[in-house]
């Protein structure tokens, strides 16, 4: 009896290491490459240690404004860009459209403190496989992470309702009738950024910076400088 019981035993034993041999197989060979983009330091470093704490996770960059973000991705091409929304220079929507055409293998994770489905509309459209709010729970937001790293989409709960009757509307965007360029100058417009700033910050001439201002205007239909900024609060690319 003590034998046939040590021979169970050890049967068990090989069973529960075949089991053990097979799952670790199955485990990602590498971990999940992030990049963080977010204007505010503490905000990062929020996330890099939440990040940091999972075993499939490596945070690979950190940026602060979405014009690092697209080089960063080329460079780097991470699997997942954790994207704040609204950022200087460059906002995470413009942003959000051009890592799509540099790294196509990057999947944005939209992050913002905004509940308004123009937000939410705007990065969905630009590219982003999932919007979360940034009070969400620290479960929430890793699940957020797993789940647009392996292509699927998310949104948080509270916004999902604000998109669908979006969406349902069904209304052609003005936006669209800009070039990606244009959108860029239009945000440096409502930052209150000079022509000359704007021409400093793209490698432009002053005159090719006018010129992109009066194509802007005339194809939105817009006559003064509080009415870009209003549209660009409208459609998100400002706060």
């Amino acid at each position: 009896m003590v034998e046939k019981s040590l021979v169970v035993r050890g049967l068990t034993m090989v069973l529960s290491r075949a089991k053990l041999a097979n799952a670790f197989l199955a485990m990602p060979t590498s971990p999940t490459t992030i990049m963080l983009a977010d204007d505010h330091a503490v905000v990062r470093q929020g996330f890099r240690m939440i990040l940091a704490a999972q075993w499939d996770m490596q945070v690979v960059a950190e940026v602060s404004n979405g014009r690092e973000a697209v080089e960063k991705a080329e460079v780097l091409q991470p699997d997942v860009c954790v994207m704040d929304v609204t950022m200087p220079e460059l906002n995470g929507i413009e942003a959000t459209r051009r890592i799509t055409k540099v790294s196509p293998k990057t999947r944005v994770l939209a992050l913002s403190m905004h509940k308004d489905a123009v937000y939410v509309r705007e990065i969905l459209r630009a590219g982003a496989k999932g919007y979360l709010l940034k009070d969400s729970s620290e479960t929430d937001f890793l699940a957020a992470v797993r789940a647009v790293a392996v292509g699927k989409g998310y949104l948080s709960p509270e916004v999902s309702d604000a998109v669908l009757d979006d969406y349902r509307k069904h209304v052609t965007n003005p936006i669209d009738l800009l070039s990606s360029r244009e959108r860029e100058v239009l945000q440096l417009i409502a930052e209150s950024k000079t022509n000359k700033d704007i021409a400093n910050a793209l490698n432009l001439s002053v005159y090719t910076v006018e010129a992109h201002r009066g194509r802007i205007m005339e194809k939105l239909n817009l006559h003064s400088i509080g009415e870009l900024v209003r549209f660009a609060v409208r459609n998100g690319l400002i706060d």
